[in-house]
């Protein structure tokens, strides 16, 4: 992505868009792995997904699809699109957006607007709450997010009271500073993170990404940090591998 990304606000959609196309016209579902015991009592189980910036849920459902392992099959997945928003990077367009965005590319000091996350939060909080009142065990609900959606997975289940099975961030980058650490719930900080990143991306820049371990570091929670050279702002088949099998290793199977 060009430097000058600001000149052309659509062109911040566009990024979004590509992303979604690359990952379900590439992605090989015969490298999935599969169950070594079909007959394993799965669970009920969450994955929620949050999309980037101007993007939507809809036109993220394809990943379900790709997940096809046995323990996969009392999985419930939902994609939730974000509300139309002005954003300040976009010259105060309206377009789906979590919470605003002052900058682009993402930088490790770009400015961060923590009052608008904090309701994005609340809502991504309700979804999981009305999850787990349906009989959802905490432990088998997995936030994950792109772009945008990756810096709001992140806050999500920092701040969440409980801790989840795990939060899967691609291509974010932490949209608070470290004063809000002291406001992270106890049992949150249990809840583990996979955090994936491409060398190449120049929307969310790489080093936006590499800040994220040291953050989580200083508030004493676990992170699984994954560099992916060559990758751009978009999600491979590669990362989409691995969160199939990262999650299966946290699924909690039924009593």
């Amino acid at each position: 992505m060009q430097p000058n990304l600001l000149a052309k606000p659509t062109l911040v959609l566009a990024v979004t868009l590509v992303s979604t196309v690359f990952f379900v016209l590439f992605f090989q579902p015969r490298h999935l792995s599969s169950s070594r015991n079909p007959d394993i009592m799965t669970a009920r189980s969450f994955v929620l997904w949050l999309h980037g910036l101007g993007d939507s849920g809809p036109a993220n459902e394809p990943i379900k699809t790709l997940f096809r392992s046995p323990e996969f099959r009392n999985t419930k997945w939902s994609f939730p699109s974000a509300p139309q928003n002005p954003v300040t990077c976009n010259y105060g367009m309206r377009m789906p957006s979590w919470f605003d965005i002052h900058e682009i590319p993402v930088t490790s000091d770009s400015p961060k607007d923590e009052s608008d996350v904090l309701k994005a939060v609340q809502n991504v909080h309700a979804m999981i709450d009305k999850e787990v009142a349906a009989g959802t065990d905490p432990n088998n609900v997995f936030v994950c997010g792109f772009s945008q959606g990756g810096a709001l997975t992140l806050a999500s289940v920092l701040l969440y009271p409980k801790k989840l099975g795990g939060g899967a961030i691609f291509s974010g980058w932490v949209p608070f500073n470290s004063s809000m650490i002291e406001k992270f719930p106890e049992d949150a900080k249990k809840t583990p993170i996979l955090w994936s990143h491409g060398m190449d991306d120049r929307t969310v820049l790489f080093e936006a990404g590499q800040a994220g371990p040291p953050f989580l570091e200083q508030a004493g929670v676990t992170c699984e940090f994954k560099a992916y050279p060559g990758l751009g702002h978009s999600i491979s088949n590669a990362e989409l591998q691995f969160l199939e099998s990262w999650i299966k290793t946290r699924l909690q199977s039924s009593s």
